[in-house]
């Protein structure tokens, strides 16, 4: 139920000469305090064109309202205060979430045009770390809140599986590699190798022309470099499985960098015919001075294609696969520059679909305040993460409810869920120190308090044990329950206030608010006590954990039943 569609139409009504509804929509404010009511008007837009005071306009526009579901309006200086009919409202709200169930905040926004979402994306050979959880969750997640809005999202494992790495791991291989050890454990010892290539390299600089060398070689289809290179790629791809599996997430393409080697040319002939690339110091580029850019390079002088090049045949090839409304990349902070290039390039060649595709930045993860790295080798893998998470989430509820059904399958989701949740908890920018003894906590800010939530509400229903009459008596008054209803209600803004900034930390952060507002309003009202509005407060318990229950889903976090 939108409350302040219903404020602005009544308000409308006495303004319409000089706001529209959507002017007055836009000014209603919601106040910092409950004694102030739900929904204020600032009445100082209308001083001008009343040649009034604003609080005068604000007493002479209280006296004209007159709205059953409005209970009072009180002016206060220039503000305008309604306090809505909290009976009347109730039951509406609670009809309808406990109606649409899981599709409450669902929208037709997006009119099932497709959405590809480039995430994850690790690099073939190297495990994966805590490093490659953000773009995978983030991208999840949107995938998740772009359909919710009416979009059809297509998961885009965009990997690593092509690039100057691959020369300098056939380098390290063919120098200290073990056949059997690399088939044993191939990414431990891949990455071992590639770690050894880096500390070798910077006594001896000359591996890197080795390296440069072979991946030439790779490039021109030489058979040992290929045949290496597949057994790198598919070897890792396995481990990555068993990763995304513990996650539960899926994805429609895995189509990677080497995906696109046979569709570059056809970019450089599009730049040529175009008459953009101009040649610098032998390298070929594209100049990008009037976006106050640097040059995009588009081939270096020995002939390689460069990411750029790539990345371009890549959005070209998705605008014409899925003929996309939007294009998202969730890829670090850090590769800010390259995607304001891409789109420029885009641009320069004809492409206004450019402006369709978004680049979603994120910061870093980060321990000790300092940042992850692959390169010196000190990697945190993220499958141990998991287990670690799952662990310590057992050890927790054999300390809260020891005699639990599958404790390990709950332990898991709980553990999981908290690791994901607290990524997503926060704003998408911000870096952020990873302790994973308070990620995992059943109090605090974290996802195991918004499941134990969940869980709490589902315990109270089936202590109840009743059928909940959604025709009886409605009505709840009182300040927590109302709180609660709010919070509810609000869900299919927060929905789509996180699709238009493409930020999920909305969502979980309003799941923590929902969270806090229930446990409150638990310890201070009796549910279950038997009286004429116990079936209302059921209601709400069931709303509020059909609510709880989206919002985790959204974020691609479990949300067992019990705990």
């Amino acid at each position: 139920m939108d409350l302040k569609k219903l404020v602005a139409t009544e308000l409308h009504g006495h303004v319409a000469e000089h706001l529209s509804e959507q002017e007055v929509l836009d000014l209603l404010e919601k106040p910092k305090h409950s004694e102030h009511g739900d929904i204020a008007f600032p009445a100082f837009s209308l001083a001008k064109v009343f040649r009034k005071a604003p609080q005068m306009i604000a007493t002479e526009l209280a006296e004209k309202i007159n709205n059953p579901a409005i209970a009072k309006v009180e002016p206060v200086g220039p503000y305008l205060n309604f306090f809505l009919n909290k009976d009347l409202i109730s039951a509406e709200i609670l009809k309808e979430i406990t109606n649409e169930k899981s599709a409450f905040g669902n929208s037709d926004f997006g009119k099932g045009q497709n959405v590809p979402i480039d995430m994850s994306s690790p690099n073939i050979a190297k495990p994966m770390s805590m490093g490659h959880l953000r773009s995978t969750v983030i991208g999840n997640a949107l995938a998740n809140i772009v359909e919710k809005v009416g979009f059809k999202p297509i998961k885009i494992n965009h990997l690593g599986d092509w690039g100057t790495q691959f020369g300098k791991l056939i380098v390290a291989y063919k120098k200290w590699g073990d056949k059997e050890k690399v088939e044993q454990d191939p990414i431990a010892e891949l990455l071992k190798l590639y770690v050894h290539f880096h500390e070798v390299a910077e006594e001896q600089p000359e591996l890197e022309d080795e390296a440069r060398a072979w991946f030439k070689k790779l490039e021109d289809g030489d058979e040992e470099a290929t045949e290496l290179w597949t057994r790198f790629r598919s070897e890792s791809l396995k481990e990555f499985m068993s990763v995304y599996d513990m996650l539960e997430i899926e994805f429609d393409s895995f189509n990677g960098e080497a995906f696109y080697n046979d569709k570059m040319d056809e970019v450089v002939e599009l730049l040529e015919e175009k008459d953009i690339l101009t040649q610098d110091r032998g390298a070929t580029i594209v100049d990008l001075e009037k976006y106050n850019l640097n040059p995009a390079l588009i081939k270096k002088s020995d002939g390689a294609t460069l990411y750029i090049t790539r990345d371009l045949a890549a959005a070209i090839y998705r605008k014409r696969t899925y003929d996309f409304a939007l294009s998202l990349y969730a890829v670090g902070n850090e590769q800010s520059n390259h995607f304001k290039q891409l789109k420029a390039v885009l641009k320069e060649m004809g492409y206004d679909w450019a402006e369709n595709m978004h680049h979603i930045p994120f910061g870093l993860i980060t321990q000790g305040g300092k940042k992850l790295s692959t390169r010196k080798g000190k990697v945190i893998l993220l499958e141990e993460v998991l287990n670690e998470a799952t662990s310590l989430a057992l050890e927790q509820i054999n300390l809260k409810n020891p005699t639990l059904e599958n404790k390990e399958e709950v332990a898991k989701q709980v553990g999981i869920g908290a690791v994901v949740f607290h990524d997503l908890k926060n704003d998408r920018l911000n870096n952020f120190d990873f302790i994973l003894e308070e990620v995992v906590q059943f109090e605090g800010e974290t996802g195991p308090y918004v499941q134990y939530t969940n869980a709490r509400a589902l315990s109270i229903l089936r202590k109840a044990d009743v059928e909940l009459d959604l025709n009886a008596s409605l009505n709840l008054s009182d300040d927590y329950a109302w709180d609660v209803l709010k919070l509810i209600n609000s869900f299919p803004d927060i929905v789509m206030t996180a699709f238009e900034k493409f930020e999920p930390s909305v969502i979980a952060k309003y799941s923590l608010h929902l969270s806090q507002a229930f446990n409150r309003y638990y310890a201070n009202t009796k549910v279950l006590v038997e009286d004429d509005a116990r079936n209302a407060r059921l209601v709400l318990v069931k709303a509020t954990s059909v609510v709880l229950q989206e919002s985790l889903r959204l974020l691609g976090v479990k949300a067992p039943d019990r705990m």
